[in-house]
């Protein structure tokens, strides 16, 4: 029963990670149609999807044990399995990570790395 409560947190979770609202104040008016279209079109391997162009953060990244790791306001955190998108491409040539503030934790709903293919 506890591992079920566990994982039905957790589903939500991802749920609400990528149900987030999309912030636009014109930061990316200037941005090419396809790659506007890309960031809409991404969704996370859960099929959520990952929100909007002004939800996708262009970040660096590291590899540590075969984990994605990215810096996120400051700190490095790993990105979880779940979000790391491999089959979208990537037009922008640089990684991008989208996340949210959920109850004082931050939250990686998606990523794809530079390279994705």
């Amino acid at each position: 029963m506890r591992r079920l409560t566990h994982v039905a947190v957790l589903a939500w979770l991802a749920v609400m990670a990528g149900a987030a609202p999309a912030f636009d104040n014109g930061q990316y008016d200037n941005v090419p149609p396809d790659i506007r279209a890309w960031f809409k079109s991404v969704i996370a391997p859960n099929g959520v999807p990952c929100c909007d162009i002004s939800d996708g953060h262009r970040t660096s990244y590291d590899v540590r044990s075969g984990a994605y790791w990215v810096p996120i306001e400051g700190e490095w955190m790993m990105v979880p399995e779940r979000a790391v998108i491999r089959d979208r491409g990537n037009p922008v040539g640089e990684a991008v990570v989208w996340y949210v503030h959920h109850r004082g934790h931050i939250i990686i709903s998606c990523f794809v790395p530079a390279d994705a293919v």
